[in-house]
């Protein structure tokens, strides 16, 4: 468990401060422009279906794009990435309230519009989740994501009523202009950091092998996939409450947009409470109880809501559904980067990302398909139970602990001497590392080094096997491929304090007279092409 400190102490960092502050005003430009579209699309479309698809056009995105975008956050400057996005938004933004206040939106004219948004959060979150562990301390990521989330559900809270006054009263062009002013704060804020760049001890990454690197991570890391697979059914179920929070207020309660955003408030309002008592909640409840709760408050909320026919009983129940959607996804968002070493956290939240927003943009479909179908209060009542299930997961897929791991790198890798003058880009390189063990000492080997194989393979190493000698039996030999010499130079240098913990243990079970003897070997034909022709059936006489 991190050390629990005020939220607060981080304003102590210039960067950090100036930085939230900018993103208070974008989130409240976002959220303005977020029900503006959603009481567009409730004017101009007659489908429950294309009202829903509001919400996933914004997060489809990030299922789409997300991995690509963590490969460019770890692999190059951020804070340029991030610029990228904000100016991509901005322009997306000025031509969705030219045409709204031309009258010329169509409904999939919208959605294009905000899809075309929603890519570039998609491009922006890895690199701002990321370059959270740039700014604070390790062991303050948790107040860093807690403040995030609070300043996000601080605009929840306010944006869209005022994003509901705003298109009562001048209509839903103004809000999307409102939000383009909004993006300079960002952008100002952003161009005015300045980041210290990391010293290029090797190449950069190819693109196509950093998308592969984070994914290979992600597969061999347990927990990481248990957060995966949890956040993916939260989007899935939870999303039901924003998906159809419009149609409620319109058909449920007979509200305006003006109602539509006060409730939003208090969803937002709800969140903010719930980011402020995250210190409290896990001081009394495990990592899995807190996901179970989140499931079961957000699964009471929708049934309660399905029953409301007044504004102020449904402004009631969504404030402990804002609790709940902030203490669950910030979980799942600490738990992976306090789980991931800095050199691939990019992708790995990405991948996280991708999982709970590819989930709410299937939710979003999905209710919307539903309420056309059922209507908006049976939909609901089945989301209940969806919820309820979702909770119930948690006795296959628990929630892990935060990790106690030190995942920061050792930085003591040096490149052994060579006699042959390799470029970076030489190989196939094999390595093999011989090992003297006891036969008492057998089991406990072949424990640590599954976990060793585990480690080589998600750093990169390919064709990994453990060899016995059959002759001097004492004698054991790990082995395996990487495809160039920098990229076993890469694949050194990303080893942690943690990992060096196995390593530690497999030579503190070596009995031989040196220590494990590692080999590095090129792989070369010694065929010509021609000598390498299959051979033709000679039968000669006998």
């Amino acid at each position: 468990m991190t050390k629990r400190t005020s939220p607060l102490t981080l304003f102590q960092y210039n960067a950090f401060r100036s930085l939230w502050s900018a993103s208070l005003v974008a989130n409240l430009g976002s959220l303005v422009e977020g029900v503006g579209a959603a009481w567009l699309m409730t004017s101009i479309a007659t489908s429950h279906e294309l009202v829903a698809l509001v919400q996933a056009s914004t997060t489809l995105p990030v299922m789409i794009f997300s991995l690509a975008a963590g490969a460019l956050a770890d692999n190059s400057d951020r804070r340029h990435i991030m610029l990228a996005a904000q100016l991509l938004m901005l322009c997306a933004s000025a031509g969705l309230a030219f045409l709204a206040y031309a009258g010329a939106v169509t409904p999939w004219m919208l959605l294009s519009l905000t899809f075309l948004i929603g890519c570039g959060w998609a491009l922006h979150d890895p690199s701002w989740h990321a370059s959270m562990g740039d700014i604070v301390p390790r062991e303050q990521l948790q107040s860093a994501v807690a403040l995030n989330s609070m300043s996000y559900n601080l605009m929840r809270s306010i944006g869209p009523a005022i994003g509901g006054l705003i298109v009562a009263t001048t209509g839903a062009a103004f809000a999307f202009l409102f939000n383009v002013f909004c993006y300079f704060a960002l952008i100002v804020a952003l161009w005015r950091w300045k980041t210290k760049p990391a010293p290029k001890l090797l190449p950069r990454e190819p693109f196509s092998s950093a998308m592969t690197a984070g994914f290979r991570y992600v597969l061999l890391s347990p927990n990481l996939l248990k957060v995966m697979c949890r956040s993916l059914v939260f989007g899935l179920t939870a999303v039901v409450i924003l998906a159809l929070l419009p149609l409620v207020a319109k058909d449920q309660v007979g509200g305006t947009a003006t109602a539509y955003g006060i409730m939003l408030g208090f969803f937002g309002f709800g969140a903010i409470c719930g980011a402020l008592l995250i210190g409290q909640v896990r001081e009394v409840l495990s990592n899995e109880w807190v996901v179970r709760c989140a499931f079961l408050v957000l699964a009471g909320s929708c049934f309660l809501l399905a029953w409301s026919e007044y504004v102020w009983l449904s402004c009631l129940v969504l404030m402990p559904a804002g609790v709940a959607w902030v203490q669950a996804l910030s979980l799942f968002n600490v738990t992976v980067q306090l789980s991931t070493p800095r050199w691939v956290v990019g992708r790995v939240l990405s991948l996280y990302q991708t999982a709970a927003f590819g989930g709410m943009a299937a939710g979003s479909w999905l209710w919307g398909e539903l309420a056309d179908a059922q209507g908006v209060s049976d939909t609901l009542l089945i989301a209940s139970l969806a919820l309820v299930c979702g909770g119930l997961i948690g006795n296959v897929l628990r929630q892990p602990n935060f990790e106690t791991l030190n995942l920061d790198p050792t930085n003591n890798f040096h490149e052994p001497a060579l006699q042959l003058d390799l470029r970076p880009q030489s190989g196939p390189i094999s390595v093999t590392v011989d090992y003297y063990i006891d036969q008492d000492d057998v089991p406990e080997f072949l424990t640590v080094m599954a976990l060793r194989r585990r480690v080589r393979l998600r750093d990169g190493a390919r064709q990994w096997a453990l060899l016995r000698d059959l002759e001097e039996s004492q004698i054991w030999t790990e082995s395996y491929h990487v495809p160039t010499w920098v990229e076993y130079v890469r694949h050194n240098h990303r080893q942690t304090h943690a990992d060096a913990e196995i390593v530690a243990r497999l030579e503190a079970l070596h009995r031989g007279q040196f220590p494990p003897k590692t080999r590095h070997k090129i792989e070369r034909q010694t065929v010509s092409a021609q000598d390498d022709l299959p051979l033709k059936p000679h039968f000669g006489r006998t």
